[in-house]
């Protein structure tokens, strides 16, 4: 029996999982994994996949059986974090954005990351204006189509590839003017720099969105850059905070509060309300993983790595594009080379060791206020990141990125209901919101009841959180009193124990002490003596009767 049991738990503890992760082109990597592997040799499987050696910027994302989404830690079992069943399902994706893209060491980790903001564009992460989005555009499909050709491109061509959520076709003439007229003769890798160079520039480059609420109840979506923390509303970016401004980070169930420390002695608090306290606790651990990267030294030491990375560059091998509109990704490459190559193995920064107790042994983080000078940001973002406005235009139309990309779970209320809610707490809505609304917009009846529902959950808002203290203090109070009731009940055993005639040495050894011969004589012979004497009264009375 117990071989059995010792071979069994042997078994599980050799048991391979299988693995499957989605890379940047679609295309998935395969592979097995023992039950105790740590993230970091998954992660390691991967770049030595995609013969990636600048891979601090990288991360692997995964989604939890209720829908919200992770990193996966590096310092732990990947079997644990998941907590689904096999075979497990990840992401490859970039986690940290590069505050310079084009300033990276190697062709292969710029063609990575263009893959990854290629996605943020269709996706509508990467929000900006119509002519900004139009040279986007072009330069990807220079990239992946090459010169235009009147032979091979038609009236209309630049309308059979997908670029973003939607556009119209002026945008479309726009794309392929800028394409025929602007960028003949750009080669593929060319053509990516620039667009990394453009999309740098945005106010919206780095921007992996959590949406939440402000303390009015109005939608917003929080998100933190190379260049510090950002909340988008409708097509405006209204609040931007330097990082070395962030002077906190904390977060309680539901609700996330940013501390903030700016000139002259000012200090603020920014409140947001996660949908719920999974997404808020994923919010918090991403503010402080993304402060200790770009605060600091980090992020300047990761390049400082990369410049000494001396070897052959790569091969990429780069796909046409496919013109579908209904894929989510526009091209099927790369086919990374896979011949080994000697290579010096790059210094990998890794910030989760140094975060493992921090994240789960608390809930508020301070965070160190570096000097102006320890911040590490590229030149060509130095004079708009130091700037002192902190509201500006994004783009044409309101940020809303696809909910199917969303890191968190998304509320539950319609755009209606989310316009009402901007109306009724004194906040514009965006032309374009103004467009969507106009096709169903709802009678005086219906606006009245969205707006009694509305104003209902914003009076209840706190009903949950009210509920939730008033358990937890219950609980505490239930567990104190069962903890005296056993300690009292373990302090009369001990003492009936000691007061008996058993011979063993460790009473013998309390009964010799002064202090238990005092307790002997003045407490307990008295006690003993009074409940005699109330026995044997008892005891007559019921003879008598």
């Amino acid at each position: 029996m117990l071989s059995r049991l010792m071979s069994g738990s042997s078994r599980s503890l050799e048991r391979e999982y299988s693995c499957t992760v989605r890379l940047l082109d679609d295309s998935e990597y395969t592979c097995t994994i023992q039950r105790d592997a740590k993230g970091q040799y998954l992660f390691d499987l991967l770049c030595h996949h995609l013969n990636l050696l600048e891979k601090d910027y990288f991360g692997i994302r995964f989604v939890d059986p209720d829908k919200q989404r992770h990193w996966l830690e590096f310092t732990k079992s990947v079997v644990k974090q998941l907590r689904s069943q096999p075979p497990f399902t990840m992401c490859f994706r970039v986690k940290f954005y590069p505050a310079d893209p084009a300033a990276l060491k190697e062709e292969i980790t710029r063609y990575l990351v263009f893959l990854q903001i290629k996605r943020d564009l269709y996706h509508g992460r990467l929000l900006c204006k119509t002519s900004d989005a139009a040279l986007l555009a072009a330069y990807i499909l220079q990239a992946e189509i090459g010169d235009y050709d009147p032979g091979k491109h038609p009236e209309g061509y630049s309308s059979k590839f997908q670029f973003f959520p939607k556009h119209s076709e002026k945008l479309e003439r726009k794309i392929a003017e800028i394409h025929k007229t602007e960028l003949s003769g750009q080669t593929p890798a060319t053509s990516e720099l620039n667009f990394l160079r453009k999309a740098q520039t945005l106010e919206t480059y780095g921007v992996d969105p959590h949406p939440c609420k402000d303390v009015s109840g109005n939608a917003a979506f929080l998100a933190f850059t190379p260049f510090g923390f950002v909340v988008l509303q409708g097509n405006k970016r209204v609040h931007f905070i330097k990082w070395n401004e962030v002077t906190k980070l904390k977060f309680e169930g539901k609700t996330f509060y940013l501390y903030v420390s700016q000139k002259e002695e000012k200090k603020i608090i920014l409140t947001y309300f996660a949908p719920t306290p999974e997404a808020c606790k994923h919010l918090w651990k991403c503010g402080i993983e993304n402060q200790a990267f770009y605060n600091g030294r980090v992020a300047k030491e990761v390049m400082e790595s990369s410049a000494k990375i001396k070897r052959e560059p790569p091969e990429i091998h780069r796909a046409g594009m496919v013109p579908s509109r209904s894929c989510p990704s526009i091209t099927h490459g790369p086919r990374l080379s896979s011949v080994p190559r000697t290579r010096r193995r790059a210094v990998h920064i890794s910030i989760m060791e140094g975060l493992e107790s921090l994240r789960d042994s608390a809930h508020s983080t301070p965070v160190r206020s570096s000097s102006h000078g320890d911040t590490f940001l590229p030149h060509v973002r130095s004079s708009r990141a130091d700037s002192n406005e902190r509201v500006a235009v994004i783009a044409d139309e309101a940020y809303s990125p696809a909910d199917s990309v969303l890191p968190t779970p998304v509320a539950e209320h319609s755009l209606e209901l989310m316009l009402l809610s901007r109306q009724i707490n004194g906040a514009t809505c965006s032309i374009e919101e103004e467009k969507e609304s106009e096709a169903s917009t709802p009678t005086a009846a219906e606006v009245e009841a969205l707006g009694g529902e509305l104003r209902a959950l914003c009076q209840g808002h706190g009903r949950p959180e009210e509920e939730q203290v008033n358990k937890f203090v219950l609980s505490v109070l239930r567990l104190l009193l069962v903890t005296m009731g056993l300690l009292f009940v373990l302090l009369l055993l001990l003492i009936i124990l000691t007061e008996s005639d058993l011979d063993i040495a460790f009473f013998r050894d309390i009964r010799q002490t002064p202090e238990f011969e005092q307790f002997h004589y003045q407490y307990f012979c008295p006690l003993r003596r009074w409940f005699a004497c109330k026995i044997r009264s008892v005891v007559s009375l019921l003879i008598d009767t």
